[in-house]
């Protein structure tokens, strides 16, 4: 494990502070799980992208025009 030194605003610090209370896991176990949650994050983005750019939209639009015309069901309405 790696050790980091880490400069914050009084204010973050304050706010991390008080959610790590929360949780009830240190700030040091807090700012872990967030800086893992924002690289799971980007690095999911990524590869959607990636399979973006991958896609055959003729074939997509291929396949949902043979999905039926249904009723929207409650609650899925845009």
């Amino acid at each position: 494990m790696s050790a980091l030194s880490l400069r914050l605003p009084d204010s973050v610090h304050r706010h991390i502070k008080e959610l790590a209370r929360q949780e009830g896991v240190s700030i040091n176990q807090f700012i872990s799980s967030a800086v893992a949650e924002k690289v799971s994050a980007i690095a999911t983005e990524d590869y959607l992208q990636q399979r973006a750019q991958r896609a055959d939209k003729p074939a997509f639009q291929r396949l949902l025009a043979r999905v039926p015309e249904r009723e929207v069901l409650s609650g899925d309405e845009l």
